[in-house]
């Protein structure tokens, strides 16, 4: 068989390394730029800017994530490592996505899973790329499955147990509209059925759409019938299953995100003492509102993963302490007007940043906040000592930047470890 494995990231190595163990599959690397990372020396290869547009003689083209499947011309079938896996795995598995909370929900649900006594794989936009471990997946293990609207694209099998967070607009530089994003996210139910269980935020207009066309059993989270938090208890139905203060994470969001893992896991376990200690477990993920360091009594939070305004918003309520806001970086078609009424409505001092600074200060401007300050081209240094000079003591500085980072930095994970940096030699 004739393939092309399209994208040649860390994704795209996996599937190299997947598709040539049989020897009798011709497989091409292809890709619209020299990849960064090294190549087999023996690969066959098609490098160059119009390349996606000429893969009419494969039989598969297997794309990497991030390559939207329109940008592929082929007479052949267009695959993915998560059709694949899908397709492949013996195990159930359970999928979650939304625009924001993806990781944290499926690792508070891996960690209740595993506290169970079941082997949990952890894939997806999280862990190890799933084709590298299918092999070792048994029938009786669990696979939680973060999904991107990336991986959804073209789905052609849903999980077992899907769960939709919410949903803002997001990656609105890389989908042809909102419609085209939620639509995709729309794939993680619809291949499910009755027999199969669709856990979704009852309270976003998006997944409520998503829900209202699913074959599947419907499961609104945070739901008085299912897990919710009560008198600073979470519950399922009328049980109380423990204190709030077990989860580790900060903000009512994580809360939500909490109950979303409940709701997954109850369908394996209803052990009260199990899904405590499941949520007290997890210690949350780098760069979501990841506390950094105090510095004379103002506590600095890292939340670089905040790509999107309704992300900073979340961050902002989490706080009812004095705030310093990073906010900004380069554009996914984000509309910052409920951010800044949110800022207006806050203690709070903005730091805008990177190409999308103005239109945030435009959007500020017009709810009336003026309490921001433009450092657009200005070095993570130099922005948190400014965020340091600019804090008061018992408050917090927050990078929370509601925007993509590149331009300034390679991604979130680079503009966080910057940050961090930052923050550490104050």
């Amino acid at each position: 068989m004739k393939i092309a494995i399209a994208g040649y990231g860390l994704e795209g190595e996996s599937n190299y390394n997947y598709w040539s163990i049989d020897e009798s599959n011709d497989v091409t690397i292809v890709d619209q730029k020299k990849p960064e990372r090294d190549l087999p020396g023996d690969a066959k290869t098609l490098i160059g800017e119009n390349v996606m547009e000429n893969l009419a003689d494969f039989d598969i083209v297997v794309r990497t994530a991030g390559l939207a499947p329109y940008k592929i011309k082929t007479n052949g079938k267009i695959w993915s490592a998560t059709n694949e896996f899908f397709d492949k795995c013996p195990a159930p598995i359970i999928g979650v996505t939304g625009s924001k909370g993806k990781g944290t929900t499926a690792s508070l649900i891996a960690s209740i899973l595993e506290r169970s006594g079941r082997n949990v794989w952890l894939l997806g936009n999280i862990g190890k790329p799933p084709l590298d471990v299918l092999g070792d997946i048994q029938q009786s293990d669990i696979v939680v499955y973060e999904l991107s609207s990336f991986q959804l694209w073209d789905l052609e099998k849903s999980p077992h147990i899907a769960v939709v967070l919410f949903i803002e607009q997001e990656h609105q530089n890389v989908h042809t509209s909102m419609e085209d994003y939620v639509m995709a996210k729309a794939n993680v139910t619809k291949y499910q059925n009755e027999g199969d269980i669709l856990i979704y935020n009852q309270s976003n207009q998006y997944a409520k759409f998503i829900a209202d066309g699913s074959r599947a059993q419907l499961i609104g989270y945070t739901d008085l019938s299912t897990a919710h938090v009560s008198d600073g208890n979470f519950y399922y139905g009328e049980q109380v299953i423990c204190s709030v203060d077990v989860l580790k994470l900060i903000g009512k969001h994580n809360q939500d995100n909490a109950c979303a893992a409940i709701d997954a896991a109850w369908h394996f376990t209803q052990d009260t003492g199990v899904i405590s200690s499941g949520l007290s477990a997890f210690s949350g993920l780098p760069h979501r509102l990841s506390f950094v360091k105090d510095v004379d009594g103002v506590k600095y939070y890292d939340d670089s993963i905040a790509t999107t305004p309704n992300a900073a918003i979340a961050a902002l309520k989490s706080f009812k302490d004095p705030k310093v806001i990073i906010l900004g970086g380069s554009s996914k078609g984000g509309d910052f007007s409920e951010m800044a009424v949110e800022l207006k409505n806050q203690d709070v001092t903005a730091i805008l940043i990177g190409s999308e600074a103005e239109n945030i200060a435009n959007s500020c401007k017009a709810a009336g906040f003026d309490g921001f300050e433009i450092m657009e081209n200005s070095t993570m240094k130099q922005i948190v000592d400014k965020a340091k000079s600019m804090s008061k003591s018992g408050g917090v500085v927050l990078l929370s930047p509601a925007c993509a980072s590149f331009g300034m930095f390679k991604d979130y994970a680079d503009r966080g470890d910057q940050f961090q940096a930052a923050v550490m030699a104050l």
